[in-house]
């Protein structure tokens, strides 16, 4: 069956230039977004039931934009004036840079990884003295964790946010060609909004190998998958099968 609409699991793309405008353009075929999940902050006082006292870390591990806005918000929350000296390890440069609406980049201690949680804790590495926090979701890689464990370093992990189902009722009744997925999440807010949901024509696409067994482990069928050397983007992974579908 050929592909004439797509519904991506996330927000609108803020950028001019997203590849999915550009492939929405070049296949002719209708894009839509709309988050299945969405974060919200958990209060101060939850913070301090995990018995977690913002003063005694002299570092903090970023690994998204989410983390960087509920620490500074608990922070504020707490009447808690973040020192000078604190030092920031990122996941990425994306993170990085992101912390500029907080601080003044400049006058911090930041600390960038690669790409990869893997490339951050090498960095990580060399900090053994320092006492880190991990600001986090309720929905951690349970891999995370267990690097940070192995490597012997001193750090607490602290829930400050939490990953919550969107309510899709007003989807009850509309259809698309396919539904792209980029985590277990996703895949739980299908479900839990849709309990019959069948798949049927429906193709699935889905980012990440943590979102196929996801996928799988709820009966659905992988029809589109990403990242893979061949397509090592989501909309590279949809051009390709839509390429081939669509000239039959």
């Amino acid at each position: 069956m050929k592909v004439k609409t797509i519904l991506v699991s996330q927000p609108v793309p803020t950028a001019e230039n997203s590849p999915y405008l550009e492939l929405s353009e070049k296949q002719k075929i209708k894009i839509d977004f709309r988050p299945f999940i969405h974060v919200e902050g958990v209060l101060a006082k939850d913070i301090r039931a995990q018995k977690i006292d913002l003063k005694n870390f002299t570092a903090i591990i970023l690994n998204s934009r989410n983390a960087v806005d509920h620490f500074f918000r608990i922070a504020e929350e707490m009447r808690y004036v973040v020192p000078d000296s604190l030092k920031y390890f990122c996941e990425s440069e994306a993170v990085a840079f992101y912390l500029q609406k907080y601080v003044v980049y400049r006058k911090r201690k930041i600390y960038v990884g690669e790409r990869t949680f893997d490339d951050l804790v090498k960095i990580i590495k060399k900090h053994k003295d320092e006492t880190f926090l991990l600001p986090s979701s309720d929905k951690l890689k349970e891999t995370v964790p267990e690097i940070l464990n192995e490597i012997g370093i001193n750090w607490v992990r602290g829930i400050f946010y939490k990953t919550v189902v969107s309510d899709l009722s007003d989807l009850g009744n509309v259809f698309y060609d396919i539904l792209v997925f980029f985590s277990p999440s996703g895949i739980d807010s299908l479900f839990k909004n849709f309990p019959d949901f069948k798949q049927n024509d429906t193709r699935i696409a889905v980012f990440g190998n943590s979102t196929i067994k996801a996928a799988t482990e709820a009966g659905l069928k992988c029809n589109i998958q990403a990242p893979t050397p061949e397509t090592p983007s989501m909309t590279m992974a949809l051009e390709k099968y839509i390429l081939e579908v669509n000239k039959k």
